[in-house]
Formats: structure tokens, sequence, C-alpha cells
């Protein structure tokens, strides 16, 4: 006689079924962990392609013709006093705000909220920007010091100081713009010949002055980085002090983005002062500080700022821009003697 087969008791089909749900469970997380995974890695990959794109620098350009471009002339000589200079402050402000990933200091979110080379490369030409709409207003546009102020630089000057980290209400670029705007109608009264520009020698001696000393300001600060500056005097030396390690870079790329912009303006200067500096031959030591700001922007090949010591393996950066940014001191200083001369 046969046994019928037994069939599966209830505990046997209950631990099967637990065992379907934990393989089936373990199946979705390992799927759920790699999507995840996969997502936050091309998150990661993606901003920091952004981060390295926005953090290039921006290029040089032609402050003859980009006056010529916006006036429509083809012979930049038959441009007014004044266009060249106020067409190179523009641009300069311009390029601050519509460059690759526009104005960065101000952002809060990733990945320009990291960065901080750029950022500080803006603050430096920002910098720059206000010092020389600054003489332009207070010294270049006015025939003496009791003269009345044109009016579009009274107004928009200040917008330039407004504050840089600003986000929202209102934000660092919208002020900016105004103070663009303001620059953008003061050139087109200047073609209008419905504005003044002075090219005298004291007008440009009063931007020198401020000139010099922000250069000398950076090439102290530069040497400090590595302690060149406390050599001579020791730790203890008053007024010096030595960068620290973490802010290197950011000395470094403040001076570079100050020096980019003074180079536009000084060739603007060159051009609309041309009168006074060939009568006092003081074209020479302009174009020597032009050119030393031109060799401050060479093209930085490590994607660090390094810092050797002495006759190391490694470059040092800071000392390199240091030198360059000195000699164009130099050079300001015998321009501002050679102009205040009789």
């Amino acid at each position: 006689m046969s046994v019928p087969e037994a069939s599966e008791s209830p505990s046997s089909t209950t631990a099967i079924g637990v065992k379907g749900r934990f393989a089936w469970r373990n199946l979705v997380e390992k799927g759920l962990l790699w999507k995840v995974g996969s997502a936050l890695v091309f998150l990661i990959v993606l901003l920091y392609g952004i981060a390295w794109y926005w953090s290039s620098e921006p290029d040089s350009f032609d402050v003859l013709e980009v006056a010529a471009t916006e006036a429509n002339v083809t012979n930049p000589k038959e441009l007014p006093l004044g266009y060249t200079y106020s067409s190179a402050l523009i641009e300069i402000a311009e390029t601050l705000l519509n460059k690759r990933g526009g104005f960065l200091n101000n952002d809060v979110f990733p990945p320009s909220v990291l960065l901080d080379n750029i950022p500080n490369w803006e603050y430096g030409a920002l910098i720059a920007l206000r010092d020389a709409t600054t003489a332009l207003r207070n010294n270049i546009s006015r025939s003496q010091t009791q003269s009345r102020e044109d009016p579009d630089l009274a107004r928009g000057e200040p917008f330039f100081y407004f504050d840089h980290k600003s986000w929202q209400l209102p934000s660092s670029e919208s002020e900016y713009e105004k103070g663009m705007e303001s620059l953008l109608a003061y050139r087109e009264r200047l073609l209008k010949r419905d504005a003044s520009f002075y090219s005298r020698a004291d007008n440009l001696r009063q931007y020198l002055e401020v000139l010099e000393k922000r250069l000398g300001d950076y090439s102290n600060r530069l040497s400090a980085s590595t302690g060149a500056a406390l050599q001579g005097g020791g730790e203890n030396q008053p007024g010096v002090a030595k960068t620290p390690w973490l802010r290197i870079d950011d000395v470094f790329f403040e001076a570079r983005g100050y020096t980019w912009a003074a180079m536009h303006v000084l060739k603007a200067i060159d051009f609309d002062f041309r009168d006074i500096l060939g009568n006092k031959t003081a074209s020479v030591p302009l174009r020597q500080i032009i050119r030393e700001l031109e060799n401050s922007q060479h093209s930085v090949l490590s994607p660090v700022i390094l810092n050797g010591s002495g006759y190391g393996l490694f470059a040092n950066y800071s000392l390199t821009l240091a030198n360059y940014i000195a000699r164009a001191n130099a050079a300001t200083i015998d321009l501002r003697s050679l102009l205040q001369q009789g």
C-alpha cells in the first residue's frame, strides 16, 4: 500500500516567502543605491566641469578697437578725447558682469560658492574700475576743483562701490549695471560734444598716485606670501605680516584682476592723454608700465598657485607676479615725476 506524499509544512512555505521578499528587497535596494550613486557621481562631475569652465580668466581686449566700434568710426583719431577711456571702463564692467559664469562674488549656491580664485580676480578688477571711475568723476572730467561735476558720473560712480557680496534686494549686478548705464550716458554725451574730458598732466598725476599705492600694496602682499618681505627685519617688523598659506592664491588672483583692469585703463590713457604725454616725453615710462602689466597676465600652468622657496624645484608664482608689479610701480613713480616737471 503506497504512502501519500507529505505536503509542505506551513513553516517551510513561510520561510521561502520571507527569503523571496528579502531577495527582492535586496535587489531593489542595490538598484536604488546604484542609481543614487551614479546620479551623485554625475552631479559631482558636472559641477566640477562647470567650475573649471567658469574659472577661466577673461582675455584682454583692444581698447582702441572697442572704442572705434562703439563710435562707428574707422580712424580712432576721430574719437573725442575721453571716449576711449570711458569705453575701457564700460568694457571692464561688462566683462565683470557677463564673462563665463557672470559675476560670481555674491553667489550662494554651488559650484560658484565653492570657488575663490575667480571671485578674488573679480574683486581686484572691481577695485581698479572704482579707482579709474573716481578719477574720472573727481578730476579728469572737471576743469578745476571749483567746477561743477558731471551729472552722469556723479550719479553713476557710487554704484560701483556697492557691496560686492550682496546677492539680493538689490544684487551687486543690478547696482553695477546702473553704474554702467551712467558711463554709457556720459560717453554718448562725449560723442555729442556735450561732456568734458580734460587730459591735463595734473589730472593724470592724481590717478597715477592712487595706482602707485595700489601696485605697491599688491607687491608687498605678494612678497609676504612667502615671507620675502620679512627677511630684512624679522617677524616683528612693524607693518609687515606674512600672508597665511591658505590665502596665498586669494592675494595672487586679486592682484591679477587689478593689473588686468589697470592695464586696459592705462592703454586708454596712452591714447587720450597722447598730447601731454608726448610734450613731456612721458610715453616711454607709461608704455613700460603697460608692458610690465601685460607680462603679469601670462598663463598660469599649474592648477594650484605654487610658492617654492629659494632655488627649489617649484616655481614661486607670488614673487614672479610681485616682480612685474614692482617694476610697473617703479615706472609709475618715474612717470609721475616727469609729469610734475614744468
